[in-house]
């Protein structure tokens, strides 16, 4: 058992729980209400479930590599996949955050600090098996 693997896997999860509440509520819900160009509207709702998908494909392999479910040599390229991508998420949103007109962007655009967490804890994961 990878216990690194299941604290990130444990974090994803509730960050897909918060995603399928918190946003489906606050950006999906009002952005599917506001006016403005179609192909945007959808484009962003297709948007939103692509990272409801990866949400869930991620916290499914990182529990699935947490208990060892998957042979080692394998796993480390998923979970260093689903790491890169977190990172990436981290860094966009800190940019998005600094160079926006968002008020209090790194307070109101608080993600970036699971995304880091979870990055952080698969790579512990990978380095210390």
């Amino acid at each position: 058992m990878n216990i690194y693997f299941l604290i990130a896997a444990i974090l994803t999860l509730l960050i897909s729980i918060g995603h399928f509440t918190l946003g489906y509520r606050r950006f999906l819900k009002p952005m599917q209400q506001a006016q403005f160009d179609p192909v945007a509207k959808a484009a962003m709702n297709c948007v939103f479930h692509y990272i409801s998908v990866f949400l869930l494909l991620a916290t499914m392999v990182l529990f699935t590599c947490g208990f060892m479910l998957v042979s080692i040599m394998q796993s480390y390229s998923l979970v260093l996949f689903i790491a890169l991508n977190f990172i990436l998420f981290a860094i966009w949103q800190l940019y998005i955050c600094y160079f926006s007109d968002v008020a209090n962007g790194f307070r109101s655009l608080y993600q970036w600090v699971f995304f880091l967490l979870i990055s952080g804890f698969i790579l512990l994961g990978t380095f210390s098996s």
